[in-house]
């Protein structure tokens, strides 16, 4: 990455530092912790990590740290919808299992056109040495297949299986937050190694992108605070541009 994106990505963690957590995490703090340990507990996360930590790229943003986090907030989420669905524990802890398993295998074909369909073709032959259902194995597929913004979704075929997918594609979409501009647009910059001027050109672009995410949410929670996430990455992004137009001119 050229030395300039670097002191450009410093400001823009300095702007994140001084707005808020989303709610999300405050409200949901038990289920957030909650969906934590299981992660952690988890033998068959914990093989998947193994294999994902040799195999992830971050040259998108979207390696390891990335599917995590998604990973982390698809189970929060699976424990908040299930829940409130009248789920009792065991089933809701596989449910959970299944949304952190799609989360953490959702990019594992990035670098792909049409990714989230190599991805699931990837998983189902993967997730065959797991501890998984053919029907399980169905469930995480489709939510993998169904991750991306702005495609029409394949039928899940089951509430189950719809609620895997919509945890994911939530958990996926909180990332377009301010997790987008701490990492995800640094590593993706670090790979394309753009110009500065034709980085800014597309600037606007990109912050309508993100703008229009703000109604793609698929479960109640996420419909909830989703938009938050959104609405504090435009602002974070929004402060940022004004800062390259003013303090990084030179360079243009």
């Amino acid at each position: 990455m050229q030395p300039i994106y670097h002191q450009i990505r410093l400001r823009a963690r300095q702007i994140i530092l001084r707005h808020p957590t989303p709610d999300f995490y405050h409200d949901h703090s038990l289920a957030d912790e909650a969906s934590k340990q299981f992660f952690d507990s988890s033998r068959v996360i914990k093989k998947l990590l193994s294999f994902l930590a040799g195999t992830l790229e971050n040259d998108f943003g979207h390696g390891l740290m990335h599917a995590v986090k998604v990973s982390h907030d698809a189970g929060t989420l699976m424990v908040i919808e299930a829940r409130q669905s009248g789920y009792e524990e065991d089933p809701l802890s596989r449910l959970v299992c299944l949304a952190q398993t799609a989360g953490l295998l959702h990019d594992v074909k990035r670098k792909k056109k049409d990714h989230s369909s190599h991805a699931a073709v990837h998983a189902k032959k993967l997730l065959k040495k797991y501890p998984f259902s053919a029907e399980e194995i169905n469930h995480i597929c489709a939510a993998i297949q169904n991750h991306e913004a702005f495609k029409e979704p394949i039928d899940a075929n089951s509430p189950e299986g719809e609620l895997i997918a919509n945890c994911l594609y939530d958990a996926d979409k909180f990332r377009w937050g301010p997790d987008n501009f701490h990492d995800t647009l640094w590593d993706m910059v670090s790979y394309f190694n753009p110009p500065l001027a034709e980085f800014v050109d597309g600037y606007p672009r990109g912050m309508e992108k993100l703008k229009s995410i703000k109604v793609t949410f698929r479960t109640a929670t996420g419909k909830k605070y989703g938009p938050e996430f959104i609405d504090l990455g435009l602002a974070i992004g929004e402060e940022l541009f004004d800062v390259i137009k003013s303090e990084f001119s030179a360079y243009l």
